[in-house]
């Protein structure tokens, strides 16, 4: 017997998330960032700087996905991306001076 999609917890969660991603796109696409983009920020500003592979952990990315993202922030200025001088293997995220900026900006996305 197939499993019908609407009695698929699954599935329901699946359409929950994608939905969540549509409603913040008007907000954030005029600020020229993803919803996920937006979530790094987040992280960053309420948990300060994070190693990459806290803030994968912390946003539940793996690295394949993280890293591009990272890579566009940085692009754009709004995050460095450093090695720790310890541990090279270890590479921190931090918000630079245009991140921290930004937050102001974004005051009002989460109550649109």
């Amino acid at each position: 017997m197939a499993a019908v999609l609407d009695d698929m917890l699954c599935f329901s969660l699946y359409a929950a998330s994608r939905a969540m991603t549509a409603a913040y796109r008007p907000v954030l696409e005029p600020l020229g960032l993803t919803y996920p983009q937006y979530l790094v920020l987040v992280a960053l500003w309420s948990e300060g700087t994070q190693t990459v592979g806290d803030l994968g952990d912390r946003l539940a990315l793996d690295s394949g996905t993280l890293s591009p993202l990272l890579r566009r922030l940085e692009t754009r200025g709004l995050i460095e991306r450093t090695r720790r001088p310890a541990d090279e293997r270890v590479v921190e995220v931090a918000l630079t001076e245009e991140g921290v900026r930004m937050r102001d900006e974004m005051d009002d996305v989460q109550p649109r």
